[in-house]
């Protein structure tokens, strides 16, 4: 009996801790959102600064979790927005190729 109260508490805990991540991840959604406009035209430059996608969980916990980690202080941070410049980067080249793609849908009577 005594070793089920530790499991459920430390279970409670647990949950508890992970649901403070998709809360956290949808109240910074409007602040970490910094992308450049999406692409109009095919020849079309990429902006000098693509900004960064919005925070996601996984990364809200990697970021409260970093502190445990044995890396170098800021490694997180640095390493976080590096990805987050990269990913926005490449959603707008991704955009960029789909205006290509005019894809015609066929109702079929």
């Amino acid at each position: 009996m005594r070793l089920y109260t530790a499991v459920a508490r430390h279970t409670v805990l647990v949950m508890a801790a992970l649901a403070i991540c998709p809360v956290t991840t949808a109240l910074l959604r409007d602040r970490t959102a910094t992308q450049a406009p999406p692409p109009v035209t095919l020849d079309q430059p990429p902006a000098p600064d693509p900004g960064m996608t919005p925070l996601t969980v996984p990364q809200v916990k990697h970021l409260l979790t970093a502190p445990l980690t044995r890396l170098p202080p800021g490694h997180a941070d640095r390493w976080l927005d590096w990805k987050r410049r990269h990913q926005a980067l490449a959603r707008w080249y991704h955009q960029r190729t789909r205006l290509v793609r005019n894809p015609v849908i066929a109702l079929v009577s």
